[in-house]
This record gives structure tokens, C-alpha cells and sequence, in this order.
């Protein structure tokens, strides 16, 4: 050995001896709030966000907490984008539809009438091009998303007088959320778009002459069985809306590559966990609400009729004149085409023959 190895390592050794090695650093903690858009009271829908922030806690040993915050605490439930967009909360947990008047590409990120189904959305997002086209939309807002939670097809809502005719919907004052409006005003009705711990004393009061949440479970703890008895089916409007993980996008950056891959699998099991618990709890909620006088009514084929046309007409007026729309909804009915190209064929006939047998 020569005389300078000999002394850098009897250097080295002297260091140590002394106590004075160089201090390997551990991953210093990370603490995020996260802002829902939903009540504290639907553990299905806000339930989500609780999902993903245990397993992120799981995942990294503790060293990643977020808390989690129901809308009004924090921020207004509507307030989520501008939140995250402006770095004042680092993450939000919301439906995307709720922003269609920031620009109606929002929505095609949850659910628009006559849209995807749940497993069409996910295959979209996760198979096809819309997570690409949503993640360069919500860049424009400072936004990184995730897909966090679908409810699977909802119901049509509840009303305190029975849709009969397409002349019922003349005036009516009806809580919708997000984009469905447009549809709904184009029939003649008035839509309103209020979060979910308002409605029903504006149902109570008659300010509503209906209103629709999701379906059976969130419902009936909303108690609208309660104020009007007409509950009718199916959702045109939400096929499948799916949720959102909003982060801010200098938060996301900042993570490291584990807690990047960390945050990607917990909203992944937070995304399906949350439709898995409606599909669960759905069926005995019906039963429930049957049982308490409900009276389940479908929709006249003539009222759907009237919604898908003027749906589709909605849809070209506005690709001729908002560009992220067009660009991100050719790619959307696209997919929709082709999908239900083979889930007639599957799903469609198996479904509806399984479900009229005496099981």
C-alpha cells in the first residue's frame, strides 16, 4: 500500500473514531391538506379521499400524512380548482363536472349525458388518450389529476310531482350537478347547481321542485325520500362521473419519485374501493327507500329522447367554439363509438338477461 492510501484511510478512520461522520439524512416528513368538495357525511363519496390518505400513510411509513377537510372547512366545496391552482391547499378531492363555467372541458373528466360508463371511463383514462388530453387541459391550471372514484350510473333524482310528459320539465327548478344543466335548461328547465348539504332544505321549502345526488346510499342519508316521493330512473346525465385528485402541480414536482409512485397507487385503490362501496350498498339503501314509500318511475322514452338530442346538438355548438372541448371530446365520442361497439354485444345483452331471471 502506498504512504498517501495509507493516510487518507487512516484519515477516515480518525473521523469516525471522532464521532464526526458525514450525517446521512433521512426523507424529512411531509404534511398536505387536502380540500373535498363533499360533506363529511357520505362516507362514499368523501369516504374516498379518506381511502387515499390512509394508504398513502401506509405506503410511505408515516413520512407522507395528508389531512383531509370537507367542503366549507377549508375552502368552499366549489373552490377546490382555484385552491390548488393558487397553491393555497397542495391537493383537492372533487368532481370535475362542478367547473364546467371555468370551461366546459371540465366535465368530459367526470361525466357528460350520454357519456362513457364507468368501465369505459376508466378505460379511457387508463387505456385509451383521456388522461394525456385531461392532464395538458389542467395544466392551464396549475393541476396534476388522478382518476380517484366513480359512482357507477346514477339515478334520475327525486321530484316532488311525476316527469309524465316532456312538458313536465316546462319550469322546473331542479338541482343538477354540473354540465347537465345545459342539457336540462335547453328542455325548458331551470337547472340549479348547489352542493350536496344544501339540497335538501331547498327541496323542504319548494325553492326545488327536484334534485338529484347520486343514488341510493348518499341519498337516503340525505333523507330527500323524506320531501319528495317521485324518484325516477335512469341518470341520463351520469353514466359513470368519474372523481378527481387535484395536486397542485410546484407540490407535485417537489414529491420524490417514491412518493410520485406512492400518490398514483393510493388514488388507484381509492378509485376503485369507492364505487365498490356503492355497488355494495346501493342494492339494501333501494330496498329501503322502497319500503319507506319511494315510488321508482322510469323516464318516458320521450323525455330521453329529447335529452339525447339535445345533448348532441349541445356537444357540436360547443366543439365549433371551444378548442380544448374539440380537441378533447373528438377523442371521447371516439372511444364511446368504439366501446359501445363491443359492449353491446357483452355486457348490454348479458345484463339485461341476468337481470330478468328470478335469481
Amino acid at each position: 500500500m502506498d504512504r498517501r492510501s495509507l493516510i487518507k484511510r487512516a484519515g477516515i478512520a480518525g473521523v469516525l473514531a471522532a464521532g464526526a461522520a458525514p450525517a446521512v439524512h433521512a426523507q424529512a416528513a411531509i404534511r398536505w391538506r387536502l380540500a373535498s368538495s363533499f360533506p363529511k357525511a357520505l362516507d362514499t363519496i368523501y369516504g374516498a379521499a379518506e381511502v387515499f390518505s390512509k394508504k398513502v400513510r401506509e405506503m410511505s411509513g408515516g413520512k407522507f400524512e395528508i389531512s383531509v377537510h370537507p367542503g366549507g372547512e377549508l375552502v368552499p366545496p366549489f373552490g377546490v380548482v382555484d385552491a390548488v391552482q393558487n397553491g393555497t391547499v397542495e391537493m383537492a378531492h372533487t368532481a370535475p363536472y362542478y367547473f364546467f363555467g371555468k370551461d366546459e372541458t371540465f366535465a368530459l373528466a367526470c361525466a357528460i349525458p350520454f357519456g362513457l360508463n364507468s368501465r369505459q371511463m376508466t378505460a379511457w383514462m387508463y387505456e385509451g388518450n383521456g388522461l394525456k388530453l385531461m392532464r395538458e387541459f389542467y395544466a392551464n391550471y396549475n393541476i396534476v389529476n388522478f382518476p380517484m372514484g366513480n359512482t357507477g350510473a346514477q339515478m334520475g333524482g327525486w321530484y316532488r310531482k311525476q316527469i309524465k310528459t316532456v312538458a313536465d320539465m316546462k319550469g322546473l327548478k331542479f338541482r343538477v350537478g354540473g354540465f347537465a344543466g345545459k342539457v336540462v335548461e335547453r328542455m325548458g328547465g331551470v337547472p340549479q347547481n348547489i352542493p350536496g348539504g344544501e339540497i335538501y332544505q331547498a327541496l323542504e321549502k319548494g325553492t326545488l321542485d327536484a334534485a338529484e345526488w347520486v343514488g341510493p346510499y348518499d341519498d337516503q342519508k340525505l333523507g330527500f325520500f323524506k320531501v319528495a316521493p317521485f324518484y325516477h330512473y335512469p341518470g341520463w346525465w351520469e353514466g359513470g362521473p368519474q372523481l378527481d385528485l387535484y395536486i397542485n402541480n410546484k407540490a407535485y414536482d417537489s414529491l420524490s419519485a417514491e412518493n410520485k409512485a406512492i400518490v398514483e397507487a393510493a388514488a388507484s385503490h381509492a378509485h376503485v374501493v369507492m364505487q365498490a362501496k356503492y355497488d355494495a350498498k346501493n342494492p339494501e339503501a333501494l330496498k329501503q327507500l322502497v319500503a319507506n314509500k319511494t315510488q321508482l318511475v322510469v323516464f318516458p322514452k320521450a323525455v330521453l329522447d329529447l335529452a339525447f338530442k339535445e345533448s348532441m346538438a349541445l356537444y357540436s355548438e360547443i366543439s365549433a367554439k371551444n378548442p380544448n372541448w374539440k380537441k378533447v371530446y373528438t377523442d371521447y365520442s371516439n372511444f364511446r363509438r368504439e366501446s359501445n361497439l363491443w359492449f353491446r354485444f357483452t355486457e348490454a345483452r348479458f345484463d339485461s338477461y341476468m337481470q330478468g331471471q328470478k335469481l
